[in-house]
């Protein structure tokens, strides 16, 4: 029962943050439904969520009978303890301390994995070594579900909890990023790091697979890929 409430470090911050959410916006969503459909074959599959934690996404997955885990990787990236100083003076992260740290779970031990638009926000030396590690703890024939911004969407595009409404339909709250200490602000986001072509997606997803691209209406790609 552990493993089942493994969640995200600095999880109560987190969750002190909800009272500075904005309202949520609907969304359909193709890739969920997808996802949704191939989970619901089968009881007893392990999902895991990357995201901020979501009551809602716990109880949708755990009434289709499936084992649902959540860690908040790109939270747990903000921790002063991953910060460290490169050769040429500049700030970098510890990428082996995190990778040794976070997502250490048993290899092939996920049937989906929720990305979320995670990849947008992260550091940039940290998305390759998490994708690769998402890799080794899903099984083969899993299924991984992501989002990417367009080009479109802006710098100021605002980091968003997803919250699953239905097997087709998400629910997106805007959450601050916390300051340093623990304090979250309104004024304070996660800012989007970079844009993701489809190119650039493929490669990063060069070891699984397949993959499929589904366009949204609101300057968000989803990518539905299998391991």
């Amino acid at each position: 029962m552990a493993d089942f409430f493994k969640f995200f470090r600095g999880g109560r911050n987190s969750e002190a943050s909800v009272a500075a959410e904005l309202d949520r916006v609907t969304r359909r969503s193709t890739g969920l439904n997808e996802l949704a459909r191939s989970l619901a074959r089968l009881d007893g599959q392990s999902v895991l969520d990357l995201g901020p934690t979501s009551p809602a996404n716990i109880g949708f997955f755990t009434g289709l009978g499936e084992r649902t885990y959540n860690e908040d990787v790109l939270l747990a990236s903000r921790s002063p303890e991953y910060r460290t100083v490169a050769d040429d003076g500049t700030a970098a992260m510890d990428v082996d301390k995190f990778m040794a740290e976070n997502l250490t779970f048993q290899p092939e031990t996920f049937d989906a994995v929720l990305l979320w638009d995670m990849p947008d926000y992260l550091h940039e030396s940290l998305v390759k070594p998490v994708v690769m590690r998402i890799h080794q703890i899903s099984k083969p024939g899993a299924l991984l579900l992501a989002f990417f911004h367009t080009k479109d969407a802006g710098a100021d595009a605002p980091y968003q909890r997803y919250h699953i409404a239905a097997p087709d339909t998400l629910e997106l709250q805007r959450i601050p990023a916390p300051q340093p200490g623990g304090i979250n602000g309104r004024n304070s986001h996660f800012r989007l790091q970079r844009v993701f072509n489809n190119r650039h997606i493929e490669n990063l997803f060069h070891d699984f697979s397949s993959i499929k691209f589904f366009l949204g209406r609101d300057n968000v790609r989803e990518v539905l890929v299998v391991r």
